[in-house]
């Protein structure tokens, strides 16, 4: 290597054996235990970066700046709740649990959603006082692991959430390790305290959809029919998981895309488990309009959602709704350069910081260690958190006027084309410049 740090001339990386996987072998060699962390699949995914917009000009008209009203409310759980939850932006907040997060960026959360008119999730291990106490509309997920499950907060949920798999590992079970899980933690999850802890991957009451029919009634009767269902699915075998799940009764459908990033698993599941968000959700309206339950049965999506144009993307594809999980922990703090000194400490950096699980958050975030958690002020997090969602919301109508709608949901696959022939055949619209959908047999 150059004194600079730059490889000699004639030296050439390995494309198979580079230095991540040379480091990543080392380090399994010499520890025999496999890598876990957080923050999703790093390798470049098809996404919806690789899509842009048609504006409108002369074909189709631009609605005026502010001035031409654009709306972006969604109902969610409109097929058989009779209290579906009406929010004010297409956005909302992922489920990440108390035990995985600490007390004040769950409170921040619920300020944050709140604040902009939105729902925000609980997540694995329970309801928490702070949360319920801040979130106007709170849903309550029941997981595989039945952690912190209980008849009465039930009732208090605005929507119940039954979570099948997450997108960053679809088929595997979630860890929270034992420095995590402090007396409170262990109180509300029945778990001796310090102990790793592993959910399952699936849930002890059902085999399969039938069976997942029959609790969807039991927990509609423990709730007088009154709140919406979700089913949230890690995005593998969408189109039947999809069709499986509004036969079984769902009033929305969660589909979680390969980029989803909160849930701390084996980087080997993250990196090779799933499909990206992007061609997930182009089957997911397939399935659900083949039976005639597209806009009947609302469709969240999740995984990778950034920027008001990815939101404006996926509803133009057809969703319903998007859901936030990473972007919401970025905008409260995490891996903010104002820490960058702990982040050196901890052998990472702002912007690379991923071992969530560890429980050494600088930002106290992704902690149990109190005085981690106090360095983070809910009230200040819920402003910064309802900020961005306000400007997500901003930038997805910003769009919407741009293709001459009048309400963000009229957005529809006309309005796109595609950059790259991979994101137009999983997308399925046209390559730009083209009419060409490839392997539809249009325009070829």
């Amino acid at each position: 290597m150059t004194a600079s740090g730059q490889p000699e001339p004639g030296m050439r990386e390995s494309a198979s054996f580079d230095r991540n996987v040379i480091h990543e072998i080392q380090r399994a060699a010499r520890t025999g235990v496999y890598d876990i962390r957080g923050f999703g699949a790093k390798r470049h995914l098809p996404h919806f970066d690789d899509l842009v917009f048609l504006g409108a000009s002369m074909s189709r008209y631009p609605l005026e700046g502010y001035r031409e009203r654009c709306d972006c409310d969604v109902t969610l759980g409109t097929r058989f709740a009779t209290n579906p939850i009406k929010i004010e932006i297409p956005i909302t907040i992922a489920g990440m649990s108390f035990g995985a997060l600490s007390g004040p960026a769950k409170e921040a959360l619920g300020r944050g959603a709140t604040a902009a008119g939105t729902s925000t999730t609980t997540g694995d291990g329970g309801m928490t006082q702070e949360e319920r106490g801040h979130s106007e509309k709170l849903v309550y997920q029941i997981l595989p692991s039945r952690y912190g499950m209980n008849p009465d907060d039930l009732r208090k949920a605005d929507a119940i959430e039954v979570v099948l798999g997450q997108g960053a590992k679809p088929g595997g079970g979630g860890m929270l390790m034992g420095q995590k899980i402090s007396d409170r933690v262990a109180e509300m999850r029945t778990l001796p305290r310090n102990i790793d802890q592993r959910s399952a991957c699936r849930h002890p009451d059902w085999t399969g959809p039938d069976d997942l029919a029959i609790k969807i009634i039991e927990l509609r009767e423990i709730t007088d029919w009154k709140v919406p269902v979700y089913i949230k699915i890690g995005a593998t075998r969408t189109y039947y998981d999809v069709k499986l799940a509004v036969k079984a009764g769902a009033d929305v459908v969660v589909l979680d895309g390969m980029q989803g990033g909160t849930g701390a698993t084996q980087e080997v599941f993250i990196e090779h488990v799933g499909i990206p968000t992007m061609p997930a959700l182009r089957q997911a309206v397939q399935a659900l309009k083949e039976m005639d339950m597209h806009r009947k049965v609302q469709l969240i999506v999740s995984g990778g959602i950034r920027t008001g144009a990815d939101v404006a993307k996926a509803l133009a594809m057809g969703a319903d709704a998007v859901s936030i999980g990473v972007a919401a922990l970025v905008a409260l703090g995490d891996n903010s350069p104002a820490h960058q000194s702990d982040y050196e400490k901890l052998g990472s950096g702002a912007g690379y910081y991923d071992d969530w699980h560890e429980g050494r958050c600088p930002a106290g975030i992704s902690t149990q260690d109190e005085e981690l958690a106090n360095r983070l002020d809910p009230e200040l997090g819920g402003r910064r958190l309802a900020n961005y969602l306000r400007v997500l919301a901003v930038e997805c109508q910003t769009i919407a006027r741009a293709c001459g709608k009048s309400h963000v949901h009229n957005l529809e696959p006309e309005d796109l084309v595609a950059l790259t022939v991979e994101s137009a055949a999983m997308a399925g619209v046209p390559l730009a410049g083209t009419n060409w959908v490839p392997g539809s047999g249009h325009g070829e």
